[in-house]
């Protein structure tokens, strides 16, 4: 068997990252339940098993999404991580050339020119030694390029990247390494035996003034050190993503979720965060100089250095969500994390009083505590109502009706859920088939926490159906209106096409610089309570600027919480959808109020 004491610091290095990413991997799949044990399982011996391996492939080695991001940046990732791999697998086919061994090191292929320097004269040999050094200066580029980027990330659409630490620096400092003392290797092996193709017989040929003979053995030795040490550093740096993220994506796929702060999900989670600092310039906080951003606060995470800012400091727009390349939910754990502080010391909203009995109608209308503070949005659903013909009444007219999620994202989670018995009795005694919501936060905690018989609509919604059914009808206007996606109606609940749809209806509907999942938020969110009204207010100002609204005769959203923000700062007039219909509303027929029909539950 072919042996050379220099393989010994790549050969104790990956054995040490194979050992340690086997017993972490056991640990967090030994803590998951049973059930999600029995999810897994059944996930390895299902058809969802190709999803998983097409998505690796996708993403953990061509890195797709960050293509979708730039370009030059998914080159610059892709050129390192499938064309490694493609070195390897490459390598180890080889090795079958030359080997007269079944079975060979792990050694072998990394160090194969060393071991079997005459293979160029063979016709395959020849055909490998050209895709090696192919493959080999595709990698090079790749490396040249995140040298690059240190020192200029513009270029790669980054405005801002990421403060690494030392242990992250060694890891990146021996992983551009790797590959030029590999080429001074080969190329050292390529000026003797003459055994390389087009980069390293090139190489070879410039650097034949040196003592090759004294030299060759030192680079092979060079080479097995970067490697060792690249190895010995990735459980403990950001590279700990290359194998976290495969595991990632197959409990992700299995159904496996965190239920809890410090969930063995939500560890895999942290572990298989890149810090790529894509997330960075996403994050609207980060214009005001504030670094909470995931990477940094996944970051303190595994190192357990957090402090309560990194927390606390968020706006859960989930803009990094949609960001992050490896599809991290990062706001779940904030959120997860916020119960551990504020659970102890909750607020408790005992309902002791009895329910009224509600009256038995069609329609629920819910205005929610935004609404309540924007009145006009509440004026305008109630013409809008009248004028559908539809029986319906609002939940919180006369009494304070709190949906509970100001009290789920402060993590008081007790108090919340005693706000959710209550209201839900409410809507309950209402026997409505249709609950409608002005404020996309209550939309939210409706439809994930509640567990309602009733069909739940945003009122951008239940408007677009109203229009389809013509029971309201509108009349068009010449003015020209830009809409903003609120955060928690769009990326949150995933509702982008029914306002637009409302809108086209009435008028000119402009695009804007940020739309969809891309949109920008307003800065005034409930989720963070750490920053002050006027970094809020600095947020708004921001955006609008980055949405360029003074085209526009109106600025429109779908959010209280939204339009009260974005009117301190706009120099255009806020309207929310439903006071834009009920602006716009022609005399609807008097059969409509006899005829009204009812939106179905898949609606």
């Amino acid at each position: 068997m072919k042996f050379d004491w220099f393989v010994i610091p790549f050969l104790a290095g990956l054995t040490f990252v194979f050992g340690f990413c086997c017993i972490k991997f056991y640990l967090w799949i030994q803590r998951l339940s049973r059930g999600e044990k029995a999810l897994l399982k059944k996930h390895f011996f299902s058809p969802s098993l190709w999803v998983s391996i097409k998505e690796i492939f996708n993403e953990s080695l061509l890195h797709r999404k960050i293509f979708r991001t730039n370009a030059l940046l998914g080159y610059m990732h892709t050129s390192l991580a499938f064309g490694w791999f493609l070195l390897i697998v490459l390598g180890n086919i080889e090795v079958k050339f030359y080997s007269h061994y079944s079975v060979n090191p792990p050694y072998v292929p990394i160090f194969l020119n060393y071991f079997e320097p005459n293979t160029a004269p063979h016709f395959f040999g020849r055909g490998f030694r050209f895709l090696m050094d192919f493959l080999l200066l595709i990698i090079l580029s790749g490396v040249a390029l995140a040298y690059l980027k240190r020192f200029q990330p513009n270029r790669f659409g980054m405005r801002r990247t990421m403060q690494h630490q030392v242990l992250d620096k060694l890891a990146i400092i021996s992983l551009w390494c790797i590959f030029p003392a590999r080429l001074l290797a080969e190329s050292f092996s390529a000026a003797l035996y003459h055994n390389g193709s087009f980069l390293t017989n090139t190489v070879g040929k410039w650097l034949s003034f040196l003592p090759v003979d004294n030299l060759i053995y030192p680079a092979w030795w060079g080479y097995s050190i970067v490697l060792g040490i690249f190895f010995f550093s990735l459980p403990f740096s950001r590279y700990m993503h290359i194998p976290t993220e495969v595991l990632l994506i197959i409990l992700r796929n299995a159904g496996i979720r965190s239920r809890y702060f410090n969930h063995p999900f939500q560890q895999v989670d942290i572990y298989a965060c890149s810090r790529c600092g894509i997330c960075i310039d996403a994050c609207q906080l980060s214009t005001l100089g504030y670094a909470t951003q995931p990477a940094y606060y996944l970051r303190s995470l595994r190192y357990k250095t957090q402090h309560n800012e990194l927390t606390e400091n968020c706006l859960l727009c989930g803009r990094c969500v949609e960001a992050c390349p490896v599809g991290i939910f990062s706001t779940d754990i904030r959120s997860h994390e916020r119960t551990l502080g504020h659970e102890m010391n909750s607020v408790h909203y005992n309902f002791s009083k009895n329910i009224p009995k509600q009256k038995n109608v069609e329609v629920l209308y819910f205005a929610g505590c935004m609404s309540h503070l924007v009145p006009g949005i509440k004026k305008a659903m109630t013409s809008i109502l009248n004028q559908s013909g539809c029986s319906w009444s609002m939940l919180d007219e006369q009494e304070t009706v709190c949906c509970g999620r100001p009290l789920l994202l402060a993590g008081q989670i007790t108090a919340a859920n005693q706000v959710i018995m209550h209201t839900r009795s409410l809507i309950e005694r209402s026997h409505a088939r249709i609950l409608v919501t002005s404020c996309p936060i209550c939309f939210k905690t409706f439809k994930e926490n509640y567990r309602l018989n009733a069909n739940v609509l945003h009122h951008s919604q239940f408007i677009k159906h109203l229009q389809d059914e013509q029971r309201i009808v509108t009349q068009r206007i010449s003015a020209h209106v830009k809409y903003h996606d609120p955060c928690e109606l769009g990326r949150g609940m995933n509702v982008y096409n029914e306002p637009r749809e409302v809108l086209s209806h009435i008028a000119h509907l402009l695009p804007t610089n940020h739309e969809k999942n891309k949109s920008l938020c307003c800065g005034g969110s409930l989720g963070n309570i750490f920053i002050d009204v006027d970094s809020k207010l600095q947020i708004a100002t921001n955006t609008l600027q980055q949405m360029d609204i003074r085209s526009a005769d109106y600025l429109i959203t779908a959010c209280p919480l939204c339009q009260k923000t974005f009117s301190a700062v706009s120099p255009i007039p806020v309207k929310d959808i439903a006071q834009l219909v009920a602006d716009n509303l022609l005399l609807a027929n008097a059969e409509n109020k006899n005829n009204y029909a009812m939106i179905s539950e898949n609606a």
